[in-house]
């Protein structure tokens, strides 16, 4: 299996069809053919479902989509890492994001870092823990911001400014909309609750989800706000990541207030490239100014 195999191999990924293919990447049929059979019997396993009508994956076959899809990024990742330099600094930073106002710290820091150089480009991908965790472990994302606990022999980390606080969004016609705020184990009894797949078993600290009547999950909040718009059920979440103005929505604070830290987070014993370096230097500068 060589890389060139690997990309014959997604353009019929692509174009579901072997002459399409051939056509797409400017070599004959023949050809393509034979280097897929090649790998097919390399592999031992079937990749294509041959139909009539267009090709189907095997499971298999699209086990290996996906582990080129991801080698072949690393790959011109590690490319551009490598040929950039210093005089005019240039490449990719990918930026896993968790839905949280605290992404203003790191979007501003790069634009403070592209003026500079503008050949810098930067990519941000929302998610939630185990998407982000997943991206940063197969080395598909730089860094991330994440909330709650930090994995401290896995991850660096810089705690960013300001907490963000959890609460519910709810109808606005419902009875419980006419509280300031909400008491979980009085006001949330025998509710149907949408919550984050993260949740790890509590609704808040020392408050088990087990009590409670559960009638979703999500992992980005903007589909889970349609959920509670629908009447489907009162969705858990951080306030101040969606705005309610103008929807059939509100959201009410926990009482007590819960407030969570967020992070920039990245993985260690790496070799940071420099384009990673400079980023990081212009969060700090951020953080030491709100601080002063």
């Amino acid at each position: 299996m060589n890389l060139q195999v690997l990309e014959y191999y997604l353009a019929i990924c692509r174009e579901k069809s072997f002459s399409a293919a051939a056509e797409a990447i400017h070599i004959s049929q023949p050809t393509l053919s034979r280097q897929i059979a090649d790998l097919e019997a390399e592999l031992g396993k079937q990749l294509f479902i041959r139909t009539r009508k267009q090709l189907q994956l095997t499971d298999e076959g699209m086990l290996l989509k996906v582990r080129a899809e991801e080698i072949l990024s690393l790959v011109d990742k590690t490319e551009q890492e490598i040929s950039g330099n210093d005089v005019a600094l240039t490449g990719d930073i990918m930026i896993g994001a968790a839905e949280t106002p605290g992404i203003h710290m790191i979007t501003l820091a790069a634009h403070a870092l592209q003026k500079k150089h503008p050949g810098i480009r930067i990519h941000i991908s929302s998610g939630d823990r185990t998407d982000l965790s997943w991206q940063l472990d197969h080395g598909l994302a730089d860094m991330a911001i994440v909330y709650g606990d930090v994995d401290h022999e896995k991850y660096n980390c810089i705690t960013l400014p300001h907490q963000d606080v959890f609460g519910i969004y709810m109808r606005k016609d419902d009875p419980l909309s006419a509280k300031q705020k909400i008491l979980p184990e009085q006001d949330l009894a025998n509710k149907p609750l949408i919550i984050n797949r993260n949740s790890h078993g509590y609704l808040i600290p020392d408050v088990p989800l087990q009590q409670f009547h559960i009638a979703g999950s999500y992992n980005l909040l903007y589909n889970a706000f349609l959920m509670a718009e629908d009447g489907i059920g009162y969705t858990v979440g951080l306030g101040d990541v969606l705005s309610t103005e103008g929807t059939a929505l509100c959201f009410r604070p926990f009482e007590p207030e819960y407030r969570v830290s967020k992070y920039l987070i990245w993985k260690k014993n790496q070799i940071l490239k420099k384009t990673m370096e400079l980023l990081l230097d212009e969060v700090n500068k951020l953080i030491a100014e709100e601080q002063d």
